[in-house]
């Protein structure tokens, strides 16, 4: 089995184990049903990924930071429940999961599974996007959208679309719902890595916010910014977030 078909088939699985949970308490306050999301789809990523590939690290937003990641080879990155607000509201789609592997400095294959859609995108083959209508459409979060992302928003002209965790904004760029996901401020690793991979395998832009490269496995797993958007809208982004 090809890393690409582990990945894509661990966050399926873990997509389908958070589903049981959102149903197991669905009657529970909203702070248990996430620690239970949190814990289980971690849980079962960690034994997963110790079964499939035993020799390589691994980086957990919700495991201790082992660093001999740092010296390994071969990195997983993974976000067991991305958008853990979302997950909890019953009805909401808008929440991921993200199994990514680094190697040798690169990000070699990622997936990203959107279990209340019924979608995982994974490495290496990712559809582009459809033609983008005019005006473009920024995506931004629900509750906090950066001043560089309504700042892009009125060069380009374009509309505001609200959606949950990095995770899905990252999809729906590569779903063809939105144009440009720019992000400032808050973000690890863990957060983008399996999300940028899939986006770069779909053929979108993607960088830092100053036009640098998205690097992972570093010593300090914060990452807080971010560009992923079509390609031709790419230096119209930047031409804003440089300014």
């Amino acid at each position: 089995m090809t890393d690409h078909d582990v990945a894509a088939r661990l966050a399926t699985e873990a997509g389908e184990l958070l589903l049981k949970v959102r149903v197991e308490f669905a009657d529970a306050e909203s702070k248990e049903r996430k620690a239970a999301g949190d814990k289980r789809s971690h849980d079962f990523l960690m034994a997963a990924l110790a079964k499939e590939r035993p020799g390589d690290a691994v980086l957990s937003e919700e495991g201790a930071d082992d660093k001999v990641r740092l010296t390994s080879d071969r990195v997983w990155i993974i976000d067991p429940l991305d958008g853990t607000r979302e997950f909890s509201e019953l009805g909401r789609e808008d929440w991921a999961v993200h199994v990514a592997l680094w190697e040798r400095g690169e990000l070699v294959a990622g997936a990203v599974a959107l279990p209340a859609q019924g979608v995982t995108l994974a490495t290496p083959d990712v559809p582009a996007p459809a033609a983008s209508p005019v005006p473009p459409r920024i995506v931004v979060s629900r509750t906090r959208p950066p001043a560089v992302a309504l700042a892009v928003r009125d060069a380009l002209g374009g509309t505001l679309v609200e959606m949950g965790s990095a995770g899905a904004k990252v999809a729906s760029v590569v779903q063809g719902v939105t144009d440009v996901y720019v992000h400032s401020g808050g973000q690890y690793e863990w957060d983008s890595a399996a999300p940028i991979a899939v986006a770069r395998a779909a053929g979108l832009y993607t960088s830092r916010i100053d036009g640098s490269p998205l690097i992972y496995n570093q010593d300090d797993v914060l990452l807080p910014d971010l560009i992923v958007c079509r390609p031709e809208l790419a230096d119209a982004v930047l031409a804003v977030t440089t300014a």
